[in-house]
């Protein structure tokens, strides 16, 4: 089964965290990846509305591509839990000292 091209240039993406199109379509080209501009564009579209990607104009003919980091928020009594139940696990085996 092969792997479908947005994937691809997401990977690519990932790689590097940020770069400009014409930097991504050379190493797309390297790759033996050839795409139309049409879909080039549609690619970067798609992964744009997917939220994982954000595209800036920096010039009038230069886009900068970036990776979206989501960062998780930390659910504070969920962490106490969690360290509590470790403390606690830890605390169940008796004579054994830190």
């Amino acid at each position: 089964m092969a792997i479908p091209i947005r994937n691809t240039v997401f990977d690519k993406i990932k790689e590097v965290n940020s770069l400009t199109d014409v930097e991504l379509y050379k190493i797309l080209t390297k790759d033996d990846k050839i795409l139309s501009e049409g879909k080039f564009n549609k690619i970067l579209l798609d992964l744009e509305i997917l939220g994982l990607i954000k595209v800036a104009w920096m010039t009038k003919d230069e886009r900068r591509i970036e990776i979206v980091v989501i960062e998780k928020p930390v659910d504070k009594v969920a962490e106490q839990n969690k360290e509590t139940m470790e403390k606690d696990y830890e605390a169940s085996f008796p004579g054994v000292d830190k």
